[in-house]
């Protein structure tokens, strides 16, 4: 009713790209330490592996993209990609299923999670 939808590979980049900024301010922050070098180093290597951990993510996040089901969102009619079984629309944030099984039923994140299989 008012629950605003996002597709999970655009939420993957925003979580790239807040890794970018934080590893800058964890090392703009160490720069403050300069009278303490242990801690202005220990601070300097914490922001690169926050980059360098954004770069994996980017890279992740790319690699899966290319799995990803290109589709043309019929409410907006622009090209976007599905990825699982129900995912947002990148531009609109319509929500989208690639499961027919799952049409007219109401969004939830919790089909694409795997299916418990009872003996």
């Amino acid at each position: 009713m008012g629950l605003k939808y996002s597709n999970k590979i655009n939420k993957i980049r925003t979580f790239a790209l807040s890794l970018v900024f934080i590893g800058i301010l964890i090392m703009y922050i160490g720069i403050f330490f300069r009278d303490y070098p242990v801690v202005m180093v220990i601070a300097m290597i914490l922001g690169l592996l926050a980059v360098i951990g954004s770069t994996v993510v980017y890279f992740f996040i790319g690699m899966l993209s290319t799995r990803a089901v290109p589709v043309v969102c019929p409410s907006c009619e622009k090209p976007t990609k599905v990825l699982g079984r129900v995912d947002a629309c990148m531009h609109c944030d319509q929500p989208l299923t690639m499961d027919r099984s799952l049409e007219g039923r109401e969004f939830d994140e919790a089909y694409n999670e795997k299916k418990q299989t009872t003996n």
